[in-house]
């Protein structure tokens, strides 16, 4: 396989991964290569953001603006399937209802849905919707944000060490194979979305690498590492935290 044709099998393989949009049926998919795919996550969140922000400007040019928020927010979920929102409403429930490391995993691996991850979600969606409401430009937010908090993703599975619900935190491929290469271009894919907000680069980058010590300190702190769940936990979080951060400075 051409250097070329690797690198669009990955990006493939991160689009199913995060996203419903159909692939081509040739993917050539492994677990290995899977975890090298991580590098395009936030390439991935470009694609969600523009057509996230398109759904909104289509929108607001006939409805109200608030309508257009929730039909933008509604298009990202369809995109992803929920798969980030999923992540957080496991992780709430497993580390607000789990006493040790076991069942904080345990519960996550739960689809139920529990009270904590009920909460969550219902906070996180209406702090989205007012967010992105009261913001001057709604479309360049969406295709700033959805990038680089994927990026924050990707920062977490460098630092951390990939944990299940063995006695032991094992570090699997996703893990092993992130390399700094990875980690520098999915950092270089993600930030440039900074580029359209010059005046809140400081301020953006400033809270996000504060907000990626403290979840690396209260991940280890409660898990030992990273699961699944957490990570889209985390581009939540993260992207709230954007959102925040272009609300202060407009």
């Amino acid at each position: 396989m051409s250097r070329v044709r690797e690198q669009l099998n990955l990006f493939y393989i991160a689009l199913a991964f995060l996203t419903r949009v159909p692939v081509p049926e040739n993917v050539d998919y492994s677990q290995n290569k899977l975890n090298q795919a991580s590098r395009y996550f936030p390439l991935v969140g470009w694609l969600i953001g523009f057509v996230t922000a398109v759904a909104y400007w289509i929108t607001a040019q006939i409805l109200p603006q608030q309508i257009a928020v929730i039909i933008s927010m509604l298009a990202g979920i369809l995109l992803t399937g929920c798969f980030h929102e999923d992540g957080l409403a496991d992780t709430c429930d497993g580390l607000g209802g789990g006493w040790t490391k076991e069942q904080k995993l345990s519960i996550m691996k739960d689809s139920r849905i529990g009270t904590y991850g009920a909460t969550a979600l219902w906070f996180a969606l209406s702090i989205k919707f007012f967010a992105l409401s009261n913001l001057d430009n709604i479309v360049i937010a969406l295709i700033v944000a959805h990038p680089l908090s994927r990026a924050v993703s990707t920062v977490l599975i460098f630092l951390l060490p990939y944990v299940t619900s063995s006695d032991n935190a094992k570090v699997k491929p996703l893990a092993e194979t992130h390399s700094k290469s990875d980690l520098q271009f999915s950092l270089v894919i993600g930030a440039s979305s900074l580029l359209l907000v010059p005046t809140s680069i400081i301020w953006i980058v400033g809270v996000l690498l504060l907000s990626v010590f403290v979840i690396r300190i209260f991940l280890r702190k409660q898990i030992q590492g990273f699961t699944g769940d957490t990570l889209g936990a985390s581009q939540q979080v993260s992207e709230l935290l954007i959102y925040f951060v272009l609300l202060a400075r407009q």
